[in-house]
């Protein structure tokens, strides 16, 4: 396999996984949790967080992401693989998940 080829490969895998990020923060956002300075509030919940948690720890590594702690550390890193995944004034992100769809993805 060729270096570009596997580049290619590593940048799809890189949105897919930023995609799949801003897919469960989508599922568990609440649109009243907001914390200062406008910041949005998102409780994941187990299983769902421990996908959470190991995605940034590895996004932080590969972004050389460092913070004073932990948490700055994947919040820098969330920050990246949001911009990847097209995050914008646009994104689904900012509005909030509609009433008629449960916490676990289905219809209601």
């Amino acid at each position: 396999m060729l270096a570009a080829e596997k580049f290619e490969r590593a940048a799809v895998l890189g949105v897919a996984m930023a995609e799949e990020m801003r897919r469960l923060l989508r599922l568990h956002l609440v649109p009243a949790d907001r914390a200062k300075g406008g910041a949005v509030v998102i409780d994941v919940p187990y299983p769902d967080a421990a996908v959470v948690m190991a995605v940034l720890d590895v996004a932080a590594d590969c972004f050389g992401e460092q913070g004073e702690s932990v948490e700055e550390t994947r919040q820098a890193a969330l920050e990246k693989l949001l911009q990847l995944a097209g995050f914008d004034a646009e994104s689904q992100l900012n509005f909030a998940a509609p009433a008629t769809r449960d916490r676990d993805g289905t219809r209601g």
